[in-house]
């Protein structure tokens, strides 16, 4: 594990040690921008955005979460959370002794009809007091359910590197910036096919493959946040709104509008209609 300072609140739903209670939950509104320095739990997490755009980071990437997914995080791994806005969460904290056969590393997911309304009335149990019979069904069904989620594609792996790690900063300040590897290796002081092979090596994908699925995930967070498909488009440096369109249904398997929709975007409200 890297070597970072992080917090741990002993008192936090999500180091209940208490193995009578397989999941233990808590709710979270707030009006305002977040930032959550680094921290882990004993237990492993699940955080469903019911509203707003998070950003989650450990040591090995970055992962986006838009309203109706949610990202999983396993037990111990250490996290940072960054909002931009008005959001609401609600977190399952799954006892480690329950995570047998879910994924041992973190990932986004899109929240099922039946997931979503498991999580609401777990969260309306609270976390006092004995289970019911009736209750602990139904907590019971959340493992099996989160197995059969599939993965979201937003999901950014950073590079180890130094030379790597200094390209990503300034493509992750300005994703718009075309210059070529070449460009960057003359830069680094690196040949181009070293710096083509760390990538490869370091985030299992070549360098504009990386590239894009940057701008795939910034162009998400920025349509959730209320931005527009052309605007989105040209500040992320495509020549068309039809160029970008093209590239997110390549990704992602819809246009933005639909993606959108699916992922619980009202389009009466979104300024990212087609």
């Amino acid at each position: 594990m890297s070597q970072i300072s992080q917090n741990r609140d002993p008192n936090h739903q999500g180091d209940n040690r208490d193995p009578a209670r397989a999941i233990v939950t808590l709710a979270k509104n707030s009006t305002a921008p977040g930032h959550y320095p680094w921290h882990s739990h004993f237990r492993a997490q699940l955080a469903y955005a019911t509203e707003g755009v998070m950003r989650v980071s450990t040591t090995e990437g970055r992962w986006l979460v838009v309203p109706q997914q949610a990202v999983w995080i396993p037990p111990g791994v250490s996290h940072q959370v960054d909002t931009r806005g008005p959001t609401a969460t609600r977190f399952l904290y799954v006892h480690p002794a329950a995570c047998a056969g879910l994924p041992d590393n973190c990932r986004v997911l899109g929240i099922s009809g039946l997931l979503r309304e498991l999580i609401l009335r777990l969260v309306s149990f609270g976390n006092e007091g004995p289970l019911t019979p009736a209750q602990a069904r139904l907590m019971a069904i959340v493992p099996d359910e989160l197995r059969a989620l599939r993965p979201e594609p937003l999901y950014l792996p950073l590079p180890r590197d130094g030379r790597l790690h200094s390209i990503t900063d300034v493509l992750t300040a300005a994703p718009a910036d075309n210059r070529s590897l070449a460009v960057w290796a003359r830069a680094a002081g690196a040949s181009e096919s070293t710096l083509a092979r760390l990538f490869t090596r370091e985030t299992g994908m070549t360098f504009g493959a990386w590239r894009q699925r940057l701008r795939l995930v910034t162009a998400v967070g920025r349509l959730a946040e209320g931005q527009s498909v052309t605007t989105v488009a040209y500040d992320l440096g495509y020549d068309s709104p039809s160029a970008f369109i093209a590239m997110f249904k390549r990704n992602l398997g819809e246009t933005p509008g639909r993606y959108l929709a699916a992922a619980g975007q009202s389009d009466s409200s979104r300024s990212a209609k087609l």
